[in-house]
């Protein structure tokens, strides 16, 4: 079990809390899952589902550090105005995008994080992460849209490279 799904828990929780408390929470994640082995029914779904439904739980405890963090890269994306050249100008501009998706993602409902997290970052599909979050995949649906219009509404209209945030077929039906 770890040594098919640790690597993808383990760069889901990186890109939420970092990578030092990621390792911790995906360790803890199967520990979890060994101490509650006997709930695991294969009838409700995967396994990495389920996996992705107790790290997203264990990650709900480092919400404030999840927060603080987003928060201080929104702050310490002020940028020096004076530079000219192209280049800079791009990274100043890319700064000012990160800093602004992390005000948003700090700022959005925690099931709508977890939703849009589950989505963009482990590349769960709907159904999947119903099953991770223990909710309907209506709720799902609808916290991924509300969680995508909060973050086009500050950040713009999704660019090139911007899947997470583009509707699928799927969205459609």
């Amino acid at each position: 079990m770890f040594d098919r799904h640790a690597r993808e828990l383990l760069r889901y929780c990186t890109r939420r809390v970092g990578a030092q408390l990621a390792e911790d929470v995906v360790a803890e994640t199967f520990l979890v899952a060994y101490e509650r082995r006997d709930r695991f029914d294969p009838d409700r779904g995967e396994l990495l589902p389920w996996l992705y439904g107790i790290a997203t739980n264990l990650l709900r405890r480092h919400r404030r550090t999840e927060v603080r963090e987003l928060r201080e890269v929104a702050r310490s994306s002020v940028v020096d105005g004076e530079r000219h050249d192209e280049s800079a100008a791009h990274r100043i501009d890319a700064q000012r995008s990160v800093a602004r998706l992390s005000a948003v993602l700090a700022k959005l409902p925690r099931r709508q994080r977890d939703v849009l997290m589950l989505f963009a970052v482990a590349e769960l599909e709907y159904a999947e992460i119903a099953a991770a979050l223990g909710i309907p995949l209506g709720s799902v649906r609808s916290s991924l849209h509300r969680a995508r219009a909060k973050v086009r509404s500050v950040v713009g209209a999704a660019g090139p490279g911007d899947e997470c945030f583009e509707n699928s077929e799927e969205d459609a039906r």
